[in-house]
């Protein structure tokens, strides 16, 4: 792989989120997934937060993948509060569930270990958005882009169950919902994601996927369902 084509990659990421304009994708496909998780690491810096993508075995034959992809939550991008649709370029938003961990999860832990370490999962709101034009991009663009991560607000209170439907709304019309059961338990997933980036601590939070299709976002009062909980996040313009 010639480095041109990666420091080419890594400035057409940058330079579509400093121009707040999104770029033509499909154009970085030669690029090893190591050097997109570089680009990643250098752009999005430390997370307080994990996100796995591309979780289905669809989704990852559609992109070439055998294995999820994961991106970072930095303390930017961890919110609280609302969220302003005029800070992304063409956001996206998913009701998910998020793990935080009790203990530590080391590298080389198996599945079991992982899923030990979980002290509780909560609701959690994807805010996806990407660099690449209509969400048109190969896999080491999409992970270069930070797995189209784009910020994140996670509930306080544990989730009861992890039965029912976790569902999405707008000013109390229904956008998405999917089945809380289509989630695969999230210990495997942890434990390669603590695989990938050298282990995972005590406190950290990841967020685990949905069973719901992610819907354009628009501004209003945006509930996540799922649980016996909910998550409230204002969306302004």
């Amino acid at each position: 792989m010639a480095t041109g084509d990666v420091a080419a990659l890594r400035e057409a990421v940058r330079a579509a989120r400093a121009d707040h304009r999104p770029t033509v994708g499909n154009r970085f496909g030669a690029v090893p997934l190591a050097d997109a998780y570089r680009i990643q690491a250098d752009l999005f810096g430390t997370p307080v937060a994990w996100k796995l993508g591309l979780l289905s075995p669809a989704k990852q034959r559609q992109m070439g993948l055998t294995e999820p992809v994961y991106g970072r939550v930095p303390a930017s991008r961890l919110r609280t509060g609302g969220i302003r649709l005029a800070e992304f370029l063409q956001p996206r938003v998913e009701p998910e569930l998020a793990a935080v961990l009790g203990a530590d999860i080391p590298a080389g832990a198996s599945p079991a270990q992982a899923g030990d370490a979980v002290s509780h999962l909560v609701l959690a709101l994807d805010v996806l958005d990407s660099a690449w034009r209509d969400y048109r991009f190969c896999a080491a663009e999409v992970v270069a882009d930070n797995s189209s991560g784009g910020a994140a607000v996670l509930a306080d209170d544990p989730v009861d169950d992890r039965t029912g439907s976790l569902r999405l709304t707008l000013d109390g019309t229904t956008l998405a919902e999917g089945d809380l059961a289509e989630l695969a338990p999230p210990a495997p997933q942890l434990a390669w994601l603590a695989g990938q980036v050298g282990g995972l601590s005590a406190g950290s939070r990841v967020l685990l996927g949905s069973p719901a299709a992610s819907v354009p976002a628009r501004a209003g009062s945006l509930v996540v369902h799922g649980g016996g909980r909910t998550l409230t996040v204002a969306i302004e313009p």
